[in-house]
């Protein structure tokens, strides 16, 4: 490639970049372009770590023969098969080592170096690079401390010394196109992983100005488990941590299937909304993840009684009303949640659950809002609700129906 046509990519990857456009397009985008411009480029792959709680990373592959660069999610490599193939990649290598470019060309001899050199070889490729660009130590977010890539070609001469230069050059440019969308997708995990989903991405448009807050009509959705403290009390210390994400697990799932949003974990207790811009519909949504993750907890329990675990159940109350929804607290310290006096209310009646022993217990307002006849609703009587000024009716779901 000449000087003209790298400035001329370098040019085009920024540009890329600035505009917020995925990975999956610039990486793409660049490889289309070299080899337009002649480099023998027949596959390249691009990874880099991430912050996320379930993923390590995220890979991007592009060939040669294919329309469209792929993305794939990697998980954890500290165990397992997972750790073996890391271990047995030219990428190790170049870590332990403290290297930066690693250069093959594949042969008979040179494809046992590696695990995946046989592969490689037996699909026609030739000559194979791989590039670490390492980020400055103040610019590490978690295990994200540099980009990893790798380029093939399949042509009988391998790559020309220059080709491997021009790759070299642009790999800088490529590398914080991929850092800059993958630090715009870390905020936006860490967000929704923290304040909820909605929540998040309404503090990712902007909203985060102390005060800041929409009056809405919502679901509302407290649970929390049967003889937590209990369970606490009398069983050992790294058992709890396990049981929670356990239950977490059940009933989350089974809110967010049926379009929920959960704001606020609080210790064994779950503070969750269905926006009700249709009351009934709303109402519907929650019961029917409220049948959900009671199957969940169900099967849950199965498993860890056995496995000899402590197991329990869940306690829920449902509520409907207005609430404001918006940034509360300090200036330093922000919450992003739901305040008024139906939050409450939603509390004191999943409270109620113990006293009248019922797992589920549903305000007369909520009882009143659900129009379909798929659920049968029993009085439990009319209760004092701490902190309530009036009496309140409440309901529960009839199993046996």
């Amino acid at each position: 490639m000449t000087e003209a046509e790298i400035a001329e990519l370098a040019t085009w990857i920024a540009e890329a970049g600035l505009a917020g456009h995925a990975e999956t397009v610039a990486i793409a985008g660049v490889c289309d372009r070299v080899v337009a411009f002649g480099l023998p480029l027949a596959r390249a792959s691009v990874f880099i770590d991430t912050l996320h709680p379930i993923h390590e990373g995220r890979l991007f592959r592009w060939e040669r023969e294919k329309p469209e660069a792929t993305l794939a999610e990697y998980g954890r490599s500290a165990e397992g098969e997972n750790a073996e193939r890391w271990r047995s990649s030219p990428f190790y290598r170049l870590i332990s080592s403290g290297g930066s470019l690693l250069r093959r060309r594949l042969t008979a001899d040179s494809e046992t170096e590696f695990a995946i050199f046989p592969e490689l070889r037996a699909t026609g490729i030739t000559d194979y690079v791989a590039m670490v660009n390492r980020f400055a130590a103040d610019g590490v977010i978690g295990e994200m401390d540099c980009i990893y890539s790798s380029w093939m070609t399949d042509r009988a001469s391998g790559f020309g010394d220059g080709d491997i230069a021009t790759l070299q050059r642009l790999m800088p440019f490529l590398g914080l196109a991929v850092k800059s969308a993958s630090l715009g997708r870390i905020a936006q995990t860490l967000v929704e992983t923290y304040l909820g989903r909605d929540a998040g991405r309404r503090v990712l448009s902007g909203r985060i100005a102390r005060g800041v807050a929409d009056r809405i009509e919502a679901v509302l959705w407290f649970s929390d488990l049967r003889n937590y403290t209990r369970i606490s009390d009398t069983s050992p210390p790294e058992h709890i941590i396990p049981l929670l994400n356990d239950y977490a697990d059940a009933i989350i799932s089974a809110i967010h299937q049926h379009a929920g949003d959960v704001l606020k974990l609080i210790g064994d207790g779950m503070l969750a909304i269905f926006p009700a811009a249709e009351r009934d519909r709303a109402c519907a949504a929650a019961l029917d993840a409220a049948t959900l993750a009671r199957q969940a907890v169900a099967t849950l329990n199965a498993r860890r009684i056995g496995q000899d675990l402590p197991a329990t159940d869940m306690y829920l109350g449902l509520h409907i009303g207005e609430v404001f929804y918006g940034n509360i607290g300090s200036r330093e310290r922000l919450d992003f949640t739901v305040i008024g006096p139906a939050v409450n209310e939603v509390s004191r009646i999943a409270a109620m659950c113990r006293s009248v022993d019922q797992p589920v217990l549903l305000s007369s307002v909520f009882a009143a809002s659900i129009a379909d006849q798929k659920h049968r609703f029993v009085s439990v009587g009319r209760y004092a609700l701490r902190g309530v000024a009036r009496p309140q009716e409440l309901f529960t779901l009839d199993f046996q129906a």
